[in-house]
């Protein structure tokens, strides 16, 4: 089939807003109640990352129990293999009467283990990966339940890219402690413990000589624990840094080319990079000499074995096959602390990925409802009571700001550049609250209401819009799962897209670029618009809303928005001054205060700010 002609039979992306699949392990229910404990873990023991993480675990303990269950039945051939194999050898060198029927017994046990190993092996997996996925998930979707809790503050103080690597990079870093933890670390600790109490049962001289291994393990750890701690925390820094730099060298690409800029930026994120670059170097080069002095002792410690069960064969303490025995667990017992002692750098990783996870999991900068009234209904009316906001005390925002909006009024909130017109429509929705005064909505204290159930009644068009990769359907329907056409094509009309809508191969179902890179800006708003007008909401912020709109098409969508505004209290933010002479009043805002406020004609009869801003503007014109 050609090309076009698949593009014109494909079926349409699932809305992006819509349920995922049901977890085949868990309920929602359970999955919602997983990522509270994960909350609770960090809350409760913020400066131990060892028992978050075990608190993390702490509800999969039957399938983890299970886990090493059979991970210690799929490993018995290794722990029996030493026992057999100097059996076999005392045979050989004893000859009893019955020889052949011992060996014959030996090596059925062997087999038998070794036949074993298959279901388990796979038991065994299938209970840890369904710990490890589950806490894997449950960890994300805990910080991504938390990231839309937390405030707009800390979205802008905490860079995106920075927030991605710990998504992403730091939970799939837990992930691969995890795995470590309950692959690794039980089989060392079953080695360990089979290779010491079939030696103790054996020889207590041999035992003692064994148990030199543990207090020099442990004097290796202390040396270089200092260096590994500090360069695997400022590697992790340095990497959270240099996603941040790379998420703003892919925004600002555009800026950078028409600037002629790419050398600088290259040389900006190069620099970034060799500095991460000479960091790993030196966790690499600690690593390094860490693992060298640690083989080349346990090295020694299992040449001094062998002389050491040799010679007490050649006086005949111990049988000729006991060397073999007591070689080979010794060798595992040596092994493993070698093995423990390389996972102390990852342990030490992971360990630091769990604190900075905690960044996000342990914030307190949060939006909390819980209590508060639930709004079902909104009519729409605000009064700001003395209301101040500032970022800093010594520069405020606002300043005892009064203003009082009626139900289904529409009212254009003018002004200069930083005089708080922005902050004023952060305050209606929510993101910001008064630092001294009150807003009351619906004759409600603002504070006292749930604010995720106001905002159900909202839509916002920014003055940038927003929009994600998929089709245009998608982004106007954007949180509906369900909706009629008929609706849509009403959005549609009223945001004067029907004709553009018409002119596409694909209508609706037309793919965009990221951001919707393939539209004019015009296009790109006028889809922010229509997914307003579909929510059908109580109340409308129009944030600069038709500034990237042409003349043409400006007009053409007034009528739509005057419409569409018609019994509902709507917030408009504008510059372009033309496009708000029919709002019923106009706010002028300076320096944070309210200082003119009423309709445009008689704002003009009366020549004060809101008339040198429009003559100043038709000037420019």
């Amino acid at each position: 089939m050609p090309k076009k002609e698949k593009n014109k039979t494909r079926k349409p992306l699932l809305h992006r807003h819509k349920p995922a699949p049901r977890n085949k392990y868990f309920t929602d229910e359970e999955i919602m109640k997983l990522e509270d404990e994960f909350v609770e873990a960090y809350l409760k023991n913020e400066a131990h990352p060892y028992r978050t993480l075990l608190r993390l675990y702490m509800r999969y303990w039957k399938e983890l129990l299970l886990s090493l269950i059979f991970y210690f039945i799929k490993t018995s051939p290794v722990l029996a293999l030493p026992i057999v194999t100097a059996n076999i050898i005392n045979i050989a060198t004893a000859r009893p009467e019955n020889a052949l029927e011992q060996a014959a017994i030996n090596i059925a046990v062997i087999v038998f283990l070794m036949l074993l190993n298959i279901p388990t092996h796979i038991l065994h997996v299938r209970y840890y990966s369904r710990a490890l996925r589950g806490v894997e998930a449950g960890l994300r979707g805990a910080m991504v339940r938390k990231l839309q809790q937390l405030s707009i503050t800390f979205h802008k103080e905490m860079q995106s890219g920075r927030i991605q690597s710990k998504l992403m990079r730091d939970v799939e870093t837990v992930h691969a402690l995890s795995s470590q933890i309950f692959l690794t670390i039980p089989g060392i600790v079953i080695n360990m413990v089979t290779a010491l109490v079939v030696v103790v049962t054996k020889n207590l001289t041999v035992f003692s000589f064994f148990l030199l291994t543990i207090p020099t393990s442990v004097i290796i750890m202390r040396i270089f624990n200092g260096n590994i701690r500090k360069y695997n925390a400022q590697f992790r820094k340095d990497m959270e840094n240099t996603s941040a730099d790379i998420m703003d060298m892919i925004e600002m690409n555009q800026i950078t080319r028409a600037h002629a800029l790419e050398n600088v930026q290259v040389k900006k994120l190069t620099g970034r990079l060799n500095s991460v670059a000479n960091t790993g170097f030196k966790l690499d080069m600690t690593h390094a000499k860490f693992g060298s002095v640690s083989w080349v002792v346990f090295s020694l410690f299992q040449l001094l074995c062998l002389v050491f069960s040799a010679f007490l064969a050649f006086n005949g303490k111990i049988e000729i096959g006991d060397i073999s025995l007591y070689q080979s667990y010794f060798n595992t017992l040596t092994g493993q602390v070698s093995t423990l002692i390389g996972l102390f750098p990852v342990i030490t990783k992971g360990m630091d990925s769990v604190s900075s996870i905690g960044e996000i999991l342990g914030a307190r900068d949060i939006e909390d409802n819980k209590g508060k009234k639930k709004m079902t209904t909104l009519k729409g009316e605000y009064d700001f009571r003395d209301v101040d906001f500032f970022y800093t005390p010594d520069q405020p925002v606002l300043q005892d700001l009064d203003l009082k909006v009626n139900a289904g009024e529409t009212i254009a909130i003018v002004g200069e550049s930083g005089s708080g017109k922005s902050t004023i429509l952060n305050l209606v929705l929510g993101f910001n609250k008064p630092k001294m005064g009150k807003i009351f909505i619906d004759g409600k204290d603002m504070d006292e209401i749930d604010l995720q159930s106001y905002r159900k009644h909202i839509a916002i068009v920014p003055q940038t819009s927003v929009l994600f990769t998929g089709t245009i359907k998608d982004n106007i329907t954007y949180g509906f799962s369900r909706i009629s056409k008929k609706r849509i094509d009403e959005a549609v009309k009223a945001a004067n897209l029907t004709e553009f809508i018409n002119s596409l191969p694909q209508g609706l179902d037309t793919m965009l670029d990221e951001h919707g890179a393939n539209l004019s800006g015009g296009q790109r708003q006028r889809i922010a618009i229509a997914r307003a007008i579909i929510r059908d909401p109580k109340v409308i912020i129009f944030d600069e809303a038709t500034s990237a709109l042409d003349t043409v098409s400006e007009k053409e969508i007034q009528s739509a928005l005057n419409n569409l505004t018609e019994g509902r209290t709507t917030f408009i933010v504008a510059h372009r001054l033309s496009t708000i002479r029919d709002a019923d009043r106009i706010a002028v805002i300076k320096q944070g205060r309210c200082v003119e406020i009423g309709t445009y004609d008689a704002l003009m009869e009366k020549r004060g700010e809101y008339y040198k801003m429009q003559t100043l503007q038709d000037g420019v014109k």
